[in-house]
């Protein structure tokens, strides 16, 4: 039983890995179809985001492995998802959220004990 539970939380772990792998490539072929019609020379034409294809909280929720996850609290604040730790995270920790969050587009805010990472809620 112990090797099953290992090679289930072993998938977990490599599935979580292939979704940050997707979102990189989802925003590196956004970024490119977006520098080709600039090269093109076809018109700039803005996106408006609708409220429902803006990010949620549980679209930034499922990038983390699970215990991560129950390490943060997730808010929605008015254009960005506010991830703040529940507790020390400790370096290692830290670092594999900060990646999650970069790959997802976001950013670490440092703000002494309001520091926090936050994502952009906007798609693309």
């Amino acid at each position: 039983m112990s090797e099953k539970k290992l090679n289930i939380e072993q998938l977990l772990q490599r599935i979580d890995e292939l979704l940050t792998v997707l979102n990189m490539i989802s925003r590196d072929l956004a970024e490119t179809a977006r520098a080709l019609k600039e090269v093109a020379g076809a018109p700039a034409v803005p996106v408006v985001v609708s409220e429902e294809k803006k990010k949620a909280i549980e679209d930034i929720r499922v990038l983390f492995p699970e215990n991560l996850e129950g390490m943060l609290t997730f808010e929605e604040v008015k254009d960005f998802i506010v991830i703040k730790p529940r507790q020390f995270l400790g370096s290692e920790n830290f670092a594999k959220i900060a990646a999650i969050v970069r790959d997802a587009g976001g950013e670490y805010i440092s703000a002494g004990k309001e520091s926090h990472f936050r994502v952009p809620r906007e798609l693309g």
